[in-house]
């Protein structure tokens, strides 16, 4: 587990927040607790990666082509 930290200047603790919220949700922390919330069947799970590798690929390609 990676070590998040966020420090704070000038007391002004809105915008430190809004920075870890970044860095949780960069970090994958949040999908990651929205994944185990629930049980997944093995098959949902296996659909699921499918679709994200595609998502994966779909982004590389179109990142070759600018």
């Amino acid at each position: 587990m990676k070590e998040i930290q966020v420090k704070v200047f000038d007391n002004d603790l809105e915008k430190a927040m809004r920075i870890l919220k970044k860095k949780i949700q960069n970090d994958g922390l949040f999908k990651r607790l929205k994944l185990k919330k629930n049980y997944e069947k093995p098959s949902e799970h296996k659909r699921r990666k499918q679709r994200e590798a595609l998502r994966r690929q779909r982004i590389t390609a179109s990142k070759r082509f600018r």
